[in-house]
């Protein structure tokens, strides 16, 4: 039975990810560059300046039902940074090939602005109720700016799915697979123990939440990079043939080698934009549900936040990981996903170190994501069945980890995830395209000062720019 659900869903993936789709992909995120005249080229460190540059400010503690613009960005570093960055990157290496990386990285380029437009939206077009209780994204500004009340729908739905399959599923299942591989521990129980705590942390708000991504993801970050550049000092000499390799590899075939069958330049194409669109979610339409709750002065400032989290995620995340495993030589094992990581970090640590160096990292990476997703999820939901049914439905979410915790192939289990990364990020990446103008009219009024669409005064009088704004 599993085995051809698995083999449906490998077929879907590959139709919906067709040429079509990352043309399209490509087009919205070239164009939103072009007409912000490469605003994250030129004022790339006027964004670090103005987001990691003032990471404490704690203007957000004035309304204890939002989070700061920091923790709003851990949140979304949190539903970024966790099995994309690490199982992810593995996978898209032991399909695509070296080539796999480039893409990502073109993504990620272009990606920036997409992430700044959509957040920037997110945050003018957010609904704040009678309680001061706010909810944000997509379907918010595709109903209030379009009135496209179908395609917010549909957007809502592949958010849903994307939660169940990317984060709730994935995360926990990667994270039992590297405890499985490295201790012997059974799966279940490891996805059981995740559902628990993510459970725990989650119902408590979208405040406990964003406390919890505040402490855990910059530590978490920096621990895991720090391990990795060590083992990029010791291969030094082989950092210059994978540069090499990523750039060579990205319009020519790679050839097999030793367990590496080898891929074709589509699949390195497909495999690079795929996951990179999964790790750093820009275009996806995740990231503004968590940013509409950030106590920030103007749309657009949040907006630059989402730029900064892109080049975080994949610029140096990613790129620590695939050259990790690159260097290390050990895409030629066979192996794929989380263990081809594991084979790298033994290479440089002990075995014992390295497995339990991988687990606690990709415990803390999924296990964030795990909770971030879960404000995704909500906004979803309460957006399609009211605040009413969320109430009752909101246990589903721990499930589908302990449930599909057996299954063993991963490349096949990761096609579930493609599947709803499409889902709801062409919905999202239509209606960006139709409001890029609302978002250069947003960007205007910050880098003028004008200030005209501050967050304070359209959260009080709804005057929210329409299509004739523009």
């Amino acid at each position: 039975m599993y085995d051809a659900f698995l083999t449906f869903v490998t077929s879907l993936s590959d139709l919906m990810w067709g040429p079509w789709t990352m043309i399209f992909i490509a087009f919205v995120s070239v164009y939103l560059t072009v007409r912000s005249r490469f605003f994250q080229v030129f004022s790339f460190f006027y964004i670090m300046r103005n987001t990691f540059g003032r990471m404490f400010d704690r203007s957000g503690d004035r309304n204890n039902e939002r989070m700061t613009p920091f923790q709003a960005t851990s949140t979304s570093l949190a539903g970024t940074v966790g099995m994309g960055n690490m199982a992810g990157v593995a996978t898209a290496l032991s399909i695509g090939g070296p080539g796999a990386i480039f893409w990502m990285w073109v993504l990620a380029f272009f990606g920036m602005i997409t992430k700044a437009a959509e957040v920037t939206l997110g945050v003018h077009y957010r609904e704040v109720d009678e309680n001061g209780h706010i909810h944000g994204g997509p379907m918010y500004y595709i109903n209030k700016a379009l009135g496209w009340k179908s395609l917010a729908v549909l957007f809502s739905i592949g958010v849903t799915i994307n939660c169940f399959f990317s984060s709730s599923l994935l995360q926990a299942h990667t994270v039992g697979r590297a405890f499985d591989a490295s201790y012997g521990i059974s799966p279940y129980i490891v996805t059981g123990a995740m559902a628990i705590i993510t459970a725990t942390v989650a119902i408590g708000g979208i405040r406990r939440i964003g406390r919890f991504c505040e402490a855990l993801v910059p530590f978490m970050t920096m621990i895991y990079l720090a391990g990795g550049v060590l083992i990029l000092v010791a291969n030094a000499s082989q950092l210059p043939n994978v540069l090499a390799d990523i750039f060579r590899y990205a319009l020519a075939p790679a050839p097999a080698l030793g367990g590496f069958a080898g891929a074709a330049v589509m699949s390195a194409i497909q495999m690079g934009m795929a996951r990179g669109m999964l790790s750093n979610e820009a275009g996806l339409g995740t990231a503004p549900m968590v940013h509409a709750n950030a106590e920030t002065p103007h749309p657009f400032k949040q907006g630059l936040w989402g730029a900064a989290e892109v080049f975080v995620d994949t610029t140096v995340v990613c790129t620590i990981t695939a050259f990790v495993i690159l260097s290390s030589g050990v895409i030629a094992n066979g192996n794929t996903g989380i263990e081809m990581l594991l084979d790298a970090f033994a290479t440089f640590y002990s075995p014992g170190f390295a497995n339990g160096f991988i687990s606690v990292a990709i415990l803390t990476f999924c296990l964030s994501t795990q909770i971030g997703f879960f404000v995704y999820f909500e906004t979803a939901l309460v957006s399609l069945f009211g605040e009413d049914f969320f109430l009752y439905a909101r246990w589903i979410y721990f499930l589908p980890g302990v449930v599909f915790a057996g299954i063993s192939n991963v490349d096949q289990l990761w096609a579930l995830a493609n599947i709803s990364v499409a889902a709801s990020a062409l919905p999202n990446l239509v209606a960006l395209l139709v409001l890029s103008g609302v978002f250069m009219a947003l960007m205007k009024d910050y880098l003028s000062g004008k200030n005209q669409f501050a967050t304070e005064i359209t959260d009080e009088n709804k005057q929210y720019i329409r299509m004739a704004q523009r």
